[in-house]
């Protein structure tokens, strides 16, 4: 248990790393592309900026799950990935904390799968908080285009 512990703490350390370098990226990447926005464009470019941001964060947590399912199909105690997509699909279904049950791990490593639930309530919500930064700057630019 407590190997597990250890190699959970370590991979909630990898994916909020990565949460925190994606979120910088695209915050710069917000920044230096969308800071001017025009009357005739402020929708098209508003639509697409929150379509993209989207995009990008489901694709840091499709990136942070397979994190979670590589561990799962390597490490040599967990027997019940044969392949890399049943790990994909049963880290998928707990980072997003969905949870069907169809797919369990063994009792000696359901600490894995707890630490994953944790850390994709953690990130998802990290997701959301940002998402709606993004729309605050959107109103904001609204609000000082009126003006």
């Amino acid at each position: 248990m407590f190997i597990n512990i250890i190699i959970g703490l370590i991979i909630i350390g990898i994916t909020v790393t990565i949460q925190a370098y994606g979120t910088s990226f695209w915050l710069n990447y917000i920044e230096t592309k969308y800071l001017v926005l025009n009357n005739i464009t402020f929708i098209k470019k508003s639509t697409k900026l929150l379509i993209l941001t989207a995009l990008f964060l489901i694709l840091l947590h499709l990136l942070q799950s397979g994190i979670w399912a590589f561990i799962y199909y390597i490490l040599p105690n967990i027997t019940e990935f044969e392949t890399f997509e049943k790990s994909m699909y049963f880290s998928l279904v707990t980072f997003t904390t969905l949870g069907y049950g169809d797919i369990t791990i063994s009792v000696n490593n359901r600490i894995l799968a707890g630490f994953e639930a944790i850390n994709g309530i953690l990130l998802i919500g990290w997701s959301t908080a940002f998402m709606f930064s993004v729309v605050q700057f959107i109103w904001k630019r609204e609000i000082q285009k009126q003006k």
